[in-house]
């Protein structure tokens, strides 16, 4: 298929503006049965890849259903993007920057697609978006990681190029400290995301929720650490266009809110942890 030979793009669509979508189950975009069709009304943002010259099909998360158990109620759907009735709004700016690809928001509005565009069947939305979610959590700091190694190094070429008070910078004690803590921080994210990775390779998603939850805690904080510091070791050019590191900043601050904010993942392990000791004291 075209999809899986390159040759055209898919996004996914699942937050929306008017709910908190970090719980997946407040989300409202219906998707209502009607005959062989399904029709979608609602509204989402942030569909990452959706403004790609070569998107062409959306995966649309819904509720088919407004009763029964809160996990149930949602289901995921395929809608190609020339869909009467589908809206591209805007692209999303990321603190100013506008992501290559595209992060739009989109109104549907009394979109018609075949039944047969389902995945999977009705009410299976939030399982499939939870095993979606975790290897997606893994890419994301895979990249964060990457990102962290690419600063770190940005930031020991400045400090050694760099002279102040007829020093380089890096002869600065703090400077150093830096550096230091920089490369101790990414390898903990580094062995973090790698046993996260082994757990889900050997044990399944599931037993690997903590491990998944906590990297996608880390690793992006690491990241905007190294960043951060960088940025200070560049001085003015740091916050400027003229290095990737402002840019590179702008999108890692998203992963603190993509795929779940940082607040959710920590209340996930906080209860996983508890879980025993509330046992107990029952």
């Amino acid at each position: 298929m075209p999809l899986l030979e390159g040759e055209i793009r898919s996004s996914f669509a699942m937050t929306e503006p008017d709910v908190a979508s970090s719980d997946a189950t407040n989300i409202q975009l219906a998707i209502e049965r009607d005959g062989d069709q399904y029709v979608l009304n609602g509204r989402k943002w942030w569909i990452s890849n959706a403004l790609h010259p070569n998107c062409r099909i959306m995966i649309v998360m819904g509720k088919t259903a407004t009763d029964g158990p809160r996990h149930r109620q949602q289901s995921m759907i395929l809608v190609p993007l020339d869909t009467p009735g589908v809206d591209v709004v805007r692209n999303l700016p990321v603190f100013g920057y506008q992501d290559q690809e595209g992060h739009a928001e989109i109104v549907f509005s009394d979109v018609r697609v075949p039944s047969a565009n389902l995945i999977a069947g009705e009410g299976d939305g939030f399982m499939i978006a939870q095993a979606r979610l975790g290897p997606g959590r893994i890419h994301h700091c895979m990249r964060a990681i990457g990102a962290a190694e690419r600063a770190l190094e940005a930031m020991c070429a400045r400090a050694v190029s760099r002279h102040t008070f007829g020093a380089p910078v890096a002869t600065r004690g703090n400077v150093q400290d830096w550096i230091a803590e920089s490369r101790i921080e990414i390898e903990m994210a580094r062995l973090l995301t790698l046993k996260a990775a082994w757990l889900m390779d050997t044990v399944g998603n599931k037993h690997a929720r903590t491990e998944i939850a906590a990297i996608k805690v880390a690793a992006p904080n690491v990241a905007l650490k190294v960043l951060d510091r960088a940025i200070q070791v560049h001085g003015g050019g740091g916050v400027s266009d003229d290095f990737f590191l402002a840019t590179a900043y702008a999108h890692l601050r998203t992963l603190r809110l993509a795929d779940g904010p940082d607040e959710v993942h920590k209340l996930s392990i906080a209860r996983r942890e508890l879980a025993p000791h509330i046992t107990r004291a029952e």
